[in-house]
């Protein structure tokens, strides 16, 4: 199978029962699904076994898929709503601490103070995201870390394109209002 196999194509083969489509979707999607796993449930345990729920999923789905050059939006909606509910199962609202190899790295010549000054504001950051609802968690992570529109966002998490706009805007003001307000307290 090409690589370079569109991904309404690769689930048409899936549901006719193509292993080799589904290995090739796997590893095209798996890492960015680990990564806003990561962000959603802040436990690299527990999003790596999401990340294989969401293709048990995706395999188990695929002869009701409808395509349209929607896959993206399709496959975040199944692995937001796991997360949605491990999260509720959890009774929690935890946050992904700081990792590099998931989030911007240091350069290599940034000595120590920076480093840590760095490291401070992602920690602050953390726990400013940690205390946003999960939906207005969910819209930002989707928009900031994956760099879905709002339109894709809208279609992964079952809303409208205003709705997102208003979770995302309602994230951004409360996250500036925490870090303004522990900015102001150190």
């Amino acid at each position: 199978m090409p690589r370079n196999t569109s991904d309404d194509s690769l689930m048409a083969a899936v549901a006719r029962g193509e292993e080799a489509a589904f290995r090739l979707l796997v590893q095209r999607w798996e890492n960015q699904i680990r990564a806003f796993l990561i962000h959603m449930l802040s436990s690299v345990e527990e999003a790596e076994d999401l990340t294989q729920d969401t293709f048990v999923q995706v395999f188990r789905k695929a002869d009701r898929y409808q395509g349209e050059g929607k896959f993206r939006s399709w496959l975040f909606r199944i692995a937001g709503n796991l997360a949605r509910s491990k999260l509720r199962r959890r009774k929690i609202l935890g946050w992904v601490s700081f990792n590099p190899d998931f989030h911007d790295r240091a350069d290599h010549g940034e000595n120590p103070a920076s480093q840590l000054e760095r490291k401070r504001e992602a920690e602050m950051v953390q726990g400013a995201m940690a205390k946003l609802p999960q939906r207005q968690r969910q819209a930002l992570v989707l928009h900031r870390f994956q760099g879905m529109k709002y339109k894709e966002i809208a279609e992964a998490m079952d809303v409208t394109v205003p709705a997102v706009e208003s979770l995302i805007q309602r994230a951004m003001g409360q996250l500036r209002n925490m870090l303004l307000g522990k900015a102001d307290r150190s």
